[in-house]
């Protein structure tokens, strides 16, 4: 006898005994000595026992058959030490007399005793698209044929019938019925990735007694939902793999044919059926219809997610549009005409909503008439942020309303945001009201970034931070600053997606370079100011988007 250890082209060495008088190598599962490796033949070779010598011989391969470099014609006897090359895997022949191991876990995936099998379901799959007739003549040939063919009638009729399905939970129904009839487990489940892509969970499962419990078993999950295997198990109390897998034997599994659900590069998931030996023995041809059916399956429940998400995705695109008009409703539609000032707004956000706001509004104080300005940008991003706009607005806007110095209403309007919401959530903000008789300019700048005070003549200074972000901290009195407004002089509120856009380098536009601009336009009034530092800040980034929602608020004492 010998012994033959076998190196595939894919997964680890292992060692085998041919038993009888012959045995087919090949990477077809009705093979003696199932290979792993795509470009060997589904029947590649015979073993052939004559006269007490092995020999081998090829069955009409594609990459034909080696003993030691030389192609094999007709019958080659074997001898220890001869390497037989079959495509890209190599059998090195050894006495059979010497120290046996037992067969080795698989971790590539093929053979790893007698009565189970690993293998890629992907090289399955891909192996559907040949049928090579057998050497032994035209009737192994023929009914190889027909198997295929019933084969594409149960995939084609699964396509049809999973195509009705209008829900995940019909669907993975359907499939457990279609398999049910045409493999007759006793059980079966689905187990499909969770949402969050953290393992598997079961989807569905069916029985053919009531009351039986679903099959679960993590070893399974791992070789089979993770790694891509197909998994056919004759008896899972002799292999190596399950025999201490409780989980499956306290079940009363032991014919077991498993096959992930296969999309693209990816795994779905997988479906799994047992049945007890007596009842059921799984065979190679089961196996490979599962995997077929489990293919087709796999790609109705991926266009089932994309019909899903597309649906769930325009959903979402109305309610952001709904929002985007409530916010843009809450922006001054109208800024205020006031004699010897002119004034300019704009937002623009980066994600459709925006968690920028700003507002101007003209109210009458104890010198006569005011002007209240206010920018704010609040934490985060998106419809969350555009929430926590709204929620800022309506703390601020009754304050203004009764006459309220800036620092009183930051003062008041940070507790109350406070108490509101989460402590991650908070607002940087300046509020400023100018007396538009005199030009008194008070401000309470609340963590935002400094306003720019552009004098007539080109000059530019900075209004610094006099207290934390609004609802930052529980208890906050802000303090507020006081400078005036000469004729010719521009005040320049901005958010922190002007300054802090990007170039392709990384690189922040930044503060000086929004400064440079304001003092070579120092004359400009606030609309053409504002496009000049947006047209500035579109050139320095290069086409890189925008990673926050930018928000200008310029306002110009003109006499």
């Amino acid at each position: 006898m010998i012994t033959l250890r076998v190196v595939p082209r894919e997964g680890e060495p292992f060692e085998w005994t041919p038993r009888g008088d012959a045995a087919v190598v090949g990477r077809a599962l009705e093979c003696d000595l199932v290979i792993s490796d795509a470009f060997l033949s589904r029947h590649h070779a015979r073993l052939v026992l004559d006269r007490r010598s092995w020999c081998i011989e090829d069955m009409g391969s594609r990459n034909g058959t080696h003993v030691n470099g030389e192609r094999v014609e007709g019958r080659r006897p074997l001898a220890p030490g001869d390497v037989v090359t079959v495509s890209g895997s190599t059998l090195e022949v050894h006495d059979a007399d010497r120290l046996q191991k037992p067969p080795p876990v698989a971790d590539g995936g093929v053979t790893t005793g007698d009565t189970t099998y690993f293998r890629s379901a992907r090289e399955l799959l891909e192996s559907e698209h040949e049928v090579i007739p057998a050497a032994d003549g035209a009737a192994e040939g023929a009914a190889d044929v027909r198997r295929w063919a019933e084969r594409l009638r149960v995939i084609n009729e699964m396509h049809r019938d999973l195509g009705r399905s209008v829900d995940l939970e019909e669907l993975l129904e359907r499939l457990l019925a279609r398999v049910f009839d045409h493999l007759r487990p006793e059980r079966g489940v689905v187990y499909l990735r969770r949402p969050d892509g953290d393992g598997f969970e079961a989807a569905a499962s069916r029985a053919a007694a009531p009351g039986a419990e679903p099959l679960h078993s993590t070893h399974l999950l791992r070789e089979v939902a993770e790694k891509g295997l197909a998994a056919l198990i004759s008896d899972a109390r002799t292999d190596l793999r399950f025999a201490e897998a409780h989980s499956l034997l306290d079940l009363g599994v032991r014919s077991l044919v498993a096959a992930p659900l296969l999309e693209g590069d990816s795994s779905l998931g997988m479906i799994a059926l047992d049945a007890s030996v007596a009842r059921r023995r799984f065979q190679h041809e089961d196996l490979e219809l599962l995997v077929s059916l489990s293919s087709a399956a796999a790609l109705r429940i991926r266009n089932l997610s994309l019909t899903e998400e597309a649906a769930e995705r325009r959903r979402l695109e109305s309610e952001l549009a709904l929002a985007r008009r409530i916010q843009v409703a809450l922006l001054p539609q109208d800024l205020p005409a006031v004699e010897g000032w002119s004034v300019h707004g704009g937002n623009l956000p980066s994600r459709g909503v925006s968690g920028d706001f700003y507002e101007v509004v003209e109210r009458t104080g104890d010198g006569g008439g005011e002007l209240v300005l206010v920018i704010a940008d609040v934490s985060g991003k998106g419809m969350a942020a555009s929430l926590l706009t709204a929620s800022l607005e309506a703390l601020l806007a009754p304050l203004i309303a009764e006459g309220e110095e800036v620092d009183a209403v930051c003062t008041f309007a940070s507790r109350l945001l406070f108490e509101r919401t989460p402590p991650e959530k908070y607002a940087t903000a300046i509020l400023a009201v100018v007396d538009t008789a005199s030009g008194r300019l008070s401000y309470t700048v609340a963590g935002h970034n400094p306003a720019l005070l552009v004098r007539a003549g080109g000059t530019v200074e900075e209004l610094g931070s006099t207290g934390p972000p609004l609802g930052l901290l529980p208890s906050v009195v802000y303090a507020a600053g006081e400078v005036a407004l000469a004729a010719g002089d521009t005040l320049v509120l901005y958010t922190d997606g002007l300054v802090e856009a990007v170039d392709p380098d990384d690189e922040e536009y930044g503060l000086e370079r929004a400064a440079e601009i304001c003092r070579r336009h120092a004359g400009a009034d606030p609309g053409a100011l504002a496009r000049a530092l947006e047209e500035d800040v579109e050139a320095f980034v290069h086409g890189v988007p925008f990673a926050d929602d930018r928000t200008l608020l310029i306002v110009r004492r003109t006499a």
